[in-house]
């Protein structure tokens, strides 16, 4: 019995070290991706897919550039209000720019909207709001980045794509979120 119960022990640790082995290789090991050509010109539209963690980006109905995103920490679902996790859902449109914001670079969404504070309110709760497109937190600058749903609501792409990003998207982008 007890030399089932080593086995099964090293068996266990042996898949934790692999395991661990593997995100460390992901993380820190693997190497970059050979980088694109950059886009040049505007966007006139970004969609925003949650389920699949993907982001495009269009000009004139054409699909230019797809980027792997984070969502809120709890990404299932519509946001409803401040510090619920949630990345909202809808029809939105890119409103202000921040080069200052505490994540590398940030493009502001229009959130929340009239009906997203109506609902808040009846429910007796705030919509929240400061919702960006945005690279990693500044302190990570030159560190891999977050590779699982992290933010308080936003969506995060790396830092050199948010830098094309910040390029190619005016004032005034439509921004689709979809489930």
């Amino acid at each position: 019995m007890k030399r089932v119960l080593r086995n099964l022990v090293l068996a266990i640790i042996a898949i934790c070290a692999i395991f661990a082995g593997a995100i460390y290789w992901q993380l820190y090991l693997a190497p970059a991706p050979l980088p694109l050509e950059p886009l040049t010109g505007q966007i006139d539209h970004i969609l925003i897919e949650k389920s699949e963690r993907r982001l495009t980006v269009f000009r004139d109905g054409e699909a230019l550039r797809t980027y792997t995103i984070a969502l809120g920490f709890e990404p299932t679902g519509d946001k409803f209000q401040e510090g619920d996790g949630k990345t909202p859902e809808g029809m939105y449109t890119i409103d202000r720019r921040n080069p200052q914001s505490a994540y590398h670079l940030s493009l502001g969404i229009d959130y929340p909207q009239a009906e997203d504070r109506a609902l808040a309110a009846a429910a007796g709760v705030s919509p929240g709001g400061d919702i960006f497109i945005h690279g990693q937190p500044n302190e990570r600058a030159g560190r891999p980045t977050i590779p699982w749903d992290w933010t308080a609501g936003c969506v995060a792409i790396s830092d050199s794509e948010i830098e094309e990003l910040w390029r190619i998207t005016p004032i005034g982008t439509t921004v689709e979120i979809r489930p």
